[in-house]
């Protein structure tokens, strides 16, 4: 590898939303899951509240300048602060003091999350019901007013975690999509143009850049055919995916990856109860990942340092033992594969 990841010390972690709605129990779960150098916890997401503690709604709490309201087809852009803007603002207030509980004297990486500006963008309707992403100026407005919000927020939690080493998460489940002109429109009967290449990586340049120049980011998406390269490109410190989602043709843009520093976070523990007999073997949760470093001919000896192992999605969807167990069964299956790389 050619330069040192800055996870060191970042062998397994979550994805971001976790079950129920008790932001005590769900900081605890986390800071829990990962004690002891095991991982990395993160502010978690609980959904379950309702709107505003969605992912969208809570991206939506953080934008500068700009606001949003709950329409039956979803979030819309606002003239003003409402009922919804205030909701999802409270939560997050709700969310920051109970991680701030467990995390009292904590050194090591901690995550949060935000959706990315192009899945906001294909999820934000406009005043008239079109998504954001058929105006190009709006898009340009909406990534400035998140990156200003980010760096607000990131610099309240380094006020509250002074010891953490705070990383930033953007969520992107739609840039796929966005790149491809797969977004549909509001009617569903026609897809919006698809984004060019560089004005995509511009935009997330310039939101991960609310990191800060020594920042550390990542980019997840649980979508197929995660645009690698661009995410590099745009300054990602790692790439966060579904593993099973992987295909030959992403293969050469991974190994380019790693040997450029960039770690992978893989997702390799299923995210729902229906897989639960799947978690018996924490050897056997990383198998494919050893024989896809074999295929692109890694050194086994980096798998350890390259890698960070995650649920294959959020747990929102689980039950809270379930939760409880995916994420310990992460960092189980993270250091069979530091003793056992080959």
């Amino acid at each position: 590898m050619s330069e040192k990841s800055k996870f060191s010390g970042c062998p397994a972690t979550g994805i971001g939303s976790m079950p129920g709605g008790d932001a005590r129990e769900a900081a605890k779960t986390v800071t829990g899951s990962f004690a002891d150098g095991q991982g990395m916890p993160y502010l978690a997401e609980l959904p379950a509240r309702g709107p505003g503690a969605d992912m969208i709604g809570r991206s939506v709490g953080l934008l500068v300048e700009m606001y949003g309201h709950v329409e039956p087809s979803g979030w819309r852009i606002s003239d003003r602060p409402g009922r919804d803007t205030r909701r999802a603002r409270s939560w997050l207030g709700e969310d920051l003091d109970a991680l701030e509980e467990f995390t009292q004297g904590y050194g090591g990486l901690l995550k949060v999350q935000a959706v990315g500006p192009w899945t906001l963008a294909a999820a934000l309707e406009l005043r008239g019901g079109e998504a954001m992403l058929a105006d190009a100026g709006a898009c340009r407005d909406l990534a400035g007013s998140l990156a200003e919000g980010l760096r607000a927020h990131l610099a309240e939690v380094r006020r509250r975690m002074p010891g953490a080493n705070v990383v930033l998460q953007l969520d992107e489940p739609s840039l796929t999509a966005v790149l491809l002109g797969r977004v549909r429109s509001a009617s569903g009967y026609r897809t919006y143009r698809a984004v060019d290449r560089q004005v995509v990586e511009s935009a997330l340049r310039d939101v991960l850049a609310a990191a800060g120049e020594d920042g550390t980011t990542l980019v997840h998406s649980c979508a197929p055919e995660v645009p690698v390269a661009l995410l590099r490109r745009a300054g990602a410190d790692g790439i966060s995916l579904d593993f099973s989602l992987l295909t030959e043709r992403e293969e050469e843009a991974i190994g380019e990856a790693v040997e450029g520093g960039t770690q992978l976070f893989l997702g390799v523990v299923p995210s729902t109860d229906a897989a639960t007999g799947a978690l018996s073997d924490p050897g056997g949760s990383v198998m494919g990942v050893r024989t896809l470093w074999r295929r692109l001919g890694l050194n086994p000896g980096t798998l350890a340092e390259s890698v960070t192992i995650t649920p294959s999605c959020g747990l929102a969807g689980a039950s809270p033992a379930y939760a409880r167990t995916a994420l310990a069964h992460s960092a189980r299956a993270a250091r069979s594969l530091a003793d056992n790389p080959e």
